[in-house]
């Protein structure tokens, strides 16, 4: 840790205080069992559904309790990209503050009009979010303003650690708990409760393969900072922090990692089976449960930290969850260049029963007989094992087939 002395850690006291405290300001969010993804993990899977928060995630939680404890009156500021900027401003709209968010310009502009729109003042910055919280410490100390943090903080930790003395109320049996982790302050949160009222569950913190700054730091001892390449934005942070590392070090079982095909198979069978509509590093926990990354053979709650998620992100998440699905496959296809040559390909095509998404062709520098033209064609399929059996199908009839991702 940090100069070698260790934080100390939330206590269930503060935690039970903090449930008090925000009651008004929070909604129900009930712990339920999904039969349809329990069939798909092979275990009993339940979901903690804080997409369906105010401001569409759990932010409030521990933006309200923080702000309790601020002067009246006095501004908040914040930078954040996205779920943590909504918290802020309806907290600080609940509270009588007057807020100020510093949030990146490419953040999803339905999360910059939802800020704006809950009352705070958005000013956008133009490199990503540590370097909006940066700003939004600079201008704290340059105004005297409040600076309200993201993740590290005992008042936004014990803020976030009420959604775990609800697990622990709504899922008695549950055997692990499975959280998204960014800067770390829900998974300290989750844990602080759990590990008081829960003592025997198990505690798994799950992170994008492209963002894993937890699971390294808990492996060095302290905290390491990663380049993060993830399309979860709410989870895409250098470092979590000196607070929460202490945390997951002294309460968490185990970080886990997922891959970007992972999560977005995970962001597509919550919205297809579930009917959730929940943004990528909400839906990470799922995704690590899938994949079988999670051990034992109980039930699981998956926390789904937010539904905070960009209309035109979404359609290429779902684009991306349905390839990674094996539910649509591009192919090139080489066929004669001659009449009916297409019209013979679709034919076989039909017959397979594929539906045609899209068909091209391609003459132009390919090395091809001057007889033979290549068919880019992308068909529905309805998993991996009928994609196989397709390219078979067309290789039988003598075509040369190469799939493209």
């Amino acid at each position: 840790m940090t100069g070698g002395s260790v934080p100390a850690l939330v206590t269930i006291d503060r935690i039970r205080a903090a449930r008090e405290q925000i009651r008004d300001a929070v909604r129900s969010t009930p712990t339920e069992r999904s039969d349809t993804l329990s069939r798909f993990a092979g275990r009993s899977v339940l979901l903690k559904p804080e997409h369906l928060q105010r401001t569409g995630s759990f932010k409030i939680r521990g933006a309200f309790n923080f702000m309790l404890g601020a002067e009246p009156g006095v501004e908040v500021v914040a930078g954040s990209a996205g779920n943590h900027a909504q918290g802020v401003a309806l907290a600080a709209a609940l509270t009588g503050h007057p807020a100020r968010v510093f949030m990146p310009e490419r953040a999803a502009l339905p999360k910059l009009l939802a800020t704006s729109e809950y009352g705070a003042t958005v000013e956008t910055v133009a490199d990503g979010v540590e370097a909006c919280i940066a700003r939004a410490r600079a201008y704290a100390a340059e105004y005297g303003a409040l600076f309200v943090p993201p993740f590290d903080d005992p008042a936004v930790i014990a803020g976030q650690g009420t959604i775990g003395l609800e697990v622990a109320e709504e899922a008695p049996d549950a055997q692990v708990v499975v959280v998204p982790v960014g800067g770390g302050g829900l998974l300290a949160g989750i844990a602080a409760a759990l590990r008081a009222t829960r003592p025997g569950v198990r505690i798994v913190g799950a992170q994008a393969e492209g963002a894993s700054s937890m699971r390294r730091s808990m492996a060095a001892g302290h905290v390491v900072e990663v380049d993060p390449a993830t399309m979860a934005d709410g989870v895409a942070l250098r470092r979590p922090g000196d607070l929460t590392l202490a945390h997951a070090l002294a309460l968490v079982d185990e970080v886990v990692t997922v891959s970007e095909e992972e999560i977005s198979r995970a962001v597509l069978l919550l919205l297809e089976r579930a009917k959730a509509l929940v943004e990528p590093s909400g839906a990470i926990p799922l995704a690590a449960i899938l994949s079988g990354r999670v051990g034992g053979d109980g039930p699981a709650v998956a926390v789904l930290s937010g539904g905070n998620v960009d209309p035109l992100l979404l359609k290429r998440l779902i684009d991306h969850g349905l390839s990674a699905a094996g539910r649509f496959m591009s192919m090139r296809v080489v066929i004669e260049d001659r009449p009916g040559g297409l019209h013979m390909l679709t034919g076989l095509l039909a017959r397979l029963g594929l539906n045609v998404l899209d068909v091209e062709h391609h003459r132009e520098g390919l090395a091809l007989p001057l007889a033979q033209v290549e068919v880019l064609v992308t068909v529905e399929t309805r998993d991996a094992a009928h994609q196989r059996d397709v390219v078979a199908a067309l290789e039988l009839e003598g075509y040369a087939v190469t799939t493209v991702r």
